[in-house]
């Protein structure tokens, strides 16, 4: 199979398998959603999930978030790990939320990357689902999937999401994204990847990811 022939293989039947793609993470507006991919960062969406309901009771627009204290912000989220520097970021791109943006949550990637404790992939999660912008955000679980099916060879996150944006069609960048990430959840996890349910890998899977099954 060509790399195309693999994509379109992909899109296929991930589509058969989740036609409807929610946003794993809680949220109820681009603020909270952009708090919690910063928050998921090494951290199940499951534990943040559980966290935020107390977080966002405590604040849950910039406005108030940037009146708390940093101390009663990491004592709330310490079970997501590195929650000094997350509580540290939190407090801090809130108050430039105010300062800069009137309480607003910038559309445009570059001006959400310069926010403390905003990378590139928390970014794009936030243009594309709290947006519809078109993105392709790519974190390690996707970046071991495409190099699984041979989708690229790249050895980092950003060759990686350079190769997925050849092949796949931009109109479907921000719902594939959650469909891959859904998958590599339910039949191909990191560790303990199974051979008998993992059947995109065994299709179009490279000879490497293969022996991996078996």
């Amino acid at each position: 199979m060509t790399r195309k022939e693999k994509a379109q293989f992909i899109i296929q039947e991930l589509e058969k398998l989740y036609p409807e793609t929610p946003v794993p993470l809680d949220h109820k507006d681009p603020y909270t959603l952009l708090i919690a991919v910063l928050l998921s960062a090494q951290c199940t969406d499951e534990r943040v999930n559980k966290i935020t309901p107390a977080l966002f009771k405590l604040a849950d627009n910039p406005y108030d978030m940037s009146q708390q204290d940093v101390d009663d912000i990491r004592i709330i989220i310490r079970p997501c790990g590195l929650s000094p520097r997350k509580s540290k970021a939190i407090h801090e791109l809130s108050k430039i939320l105010v300062d800069k943006y009137n309480g607003e949550i910038p559309q445009e990637l570059h001006l959400l990357e310069e926010l403390p404790g905003v990378g590139h992939k928390t970014a794009s999660v936030v243009v594309s689902q709290a947006f519809g912008i078109p993105a392709f955000p790519v974190d390690t679980h996707i970046h071991r999937l495409l190099k699984r099916w041979g989708i690229t060879k790249g050895k980092n996150v950003v060759q990686t999401e350079n190769d997925a944006k050849k092949v796949f069609p931009k109109n479907i960048w921000n719902k594939l994204h959650l469909q891959i990430i859904f998958y590599g959840r339910e039949y191909s996890p990191a560790r303990s990847p199974k051979y008998e349910i993992d059947f995109i890998t065994r299709q179009i899977g490279t000879k490497a990811a293969l022996m991996e099954l078996k």
